[in-house]
């Protein structure tokens, strides 16, 4: 399996970000990372591992970039307005900076990409796909949040909520609306058990609000013995990267 870690160069984040990549050939899928917001972190828990057969096989290229999660989310002691600017200067860096480099990568300038992640990463990866819709095609969340106001402790402002998928898809209109129906299809994964409480109630209004605004999408809540770890999340990935997205 190829395997090669990468440094990203990014004027806006200002410093190298971390990126590890996985596989030769194959449709492209970004992963983001949980809370941890390493960009190892998916071979560290055994995610790359489970999916090394289409990686040898030329069916699937993983893009583990790390994230600012730390800035943005989880030090709640920095000034709120300062974390939600360094989250929205990540995602210039995504669309500004590692989408031209993966669509280099593989050779093909206009080439869908996919997203996913686990917990905080599904949060992520909702909000790429819901807003760069000509990028980012395809996104399997396993086990999200997609209302951000749990992270800022009461603090609340526009930019918050052009930063929180829950709010904002529901005033989505026009050509940007037309865009995402066009393009996405977002899945929505979450067990059951234990620590998916939030999950759970996200997942399905999230669902529910896509749903009311025709984006293409498809709910799945597994059971009450599946828990909020990386052994379902394997389970999870392999079953519905299979169904829609590997090569």
């Amino acid at each position: 399996m190829y395997r090669e870690h990468k440094l990203v160069a990014s004027e806006p984040m200002g410093r190298n970000m971390h990126l590890w990549q996985y596989g030769h050939f194959g449709p492209p899928l970004l992963v983001f990372p949980s809370a941890a917001g390493m960009a190892h972190e998916w071979e560290a828990h055994g995610m790359v591992e489970a999916l090394q057969d289409w990686l040898d096989q030329g069916k699937l290229k993983l893009y583990c970039i790390e994230s600012n999660v730390a800035e943005a989310w989880t030090r709640k002691e920095s000034d709120p307005n300062w974390r939600i600017q360094r989250h929205q200067t990540y995602e210039r860096f995504l669309i500004d900076e590692l989408v031209p480099f993966i669509r280099k990568d593989c050779d093909t300038p206009d080439i869908a990409i996919g997203v996913t992640g686990t917990s905080l990463g599904a949060f992520y990866s909702m909000n790429a796909c819901l807003k760069y819709p000509e990028a980012f095609r395809y996104a399997l969340c396993l086990s999200g949040r997609y209302d951000i106001r749990w992270m800022t402790d009461g603090f609340y402002n526009h930019d918050v909520y052009l930063s929180n998928p829950l709010d904002y898809v529901r005033n989505l209109n026009g050509d940007h609306l037309e865009s995402i129906r066009r393009n996405v299809h977002a899945v929505l994964v979450c067990g059951q058990g234990r620590w998916e409480d939030g999950n759970i109630e996200d997942t399905q209004a999230m669902a529910h609000a896509l749903g009311q605004q025709g984006i293409s999408h498809e709910l799945d809540l597994w059971g009450h013995d599946v828990d909020h770890q990386w052994d379902w999340w394997k389970k999870q990935a392999r079953y519905h990267l299979e169904r829609r997205f590997v090569g």
